[in-house]
């Protein structure tokens, strides 16, 4: 199974060679500025699965923490990936919302519910 995903101005699409595993809604106060949103929901792969096909040039880092780089796209700001976890190193972490494949994780967990936004409400 291929998926492919892009940013919001189409200028940096990537593929992934394999299904995403531990897709997780993360909760984090980091997700939620990055994403100016409620949550951010990634899936992780191999490193070695992810290939940037376009724009690749155009993806910006920044270090959130002490191990994580997260990714974006320059021109448009789009949240690509994540990266540097101690616990799985060969691992990346795609923000699934860029996909333009569909794609419908079997399971999907929740992650740092302690920092949940008062005003959203779970289901669980």
């Amino acid at each position: 199974m291929r998926l492919r995903g892009s940013c919001l101005c189409g200028a940096v699409a990537y593929e992934l060679a394999s299904e995403p595993k531990a897709v997780t809604h993360c909760h984090c106060t980091m997700c939620q500025k990055q994403h100016g949103a409620a949550f951010a929901t990634y899936g992780s792969v191999p490193k070695a699965d992810l290939t940037y096909l376009t724009g690749e040039q155009l993806l910006r880092s920044y270090s959130s923490s002490a191990h994580i780089v997260r990714k974006f796209c320059s021109a448009c700001g789009s949240s690509i990936q994540w990266a540097g976890s101690e616990d799985y190193p060969g691992w990346v972490s795609i923000a699934l919302a860029t996909l333009d494949t569909p794609f419908k994780p079997k399971r999907v967990k929740h992650s740092h519910e302690q920092s949940m936004v008062c005003w959203l409400a779970v289901d669980a």
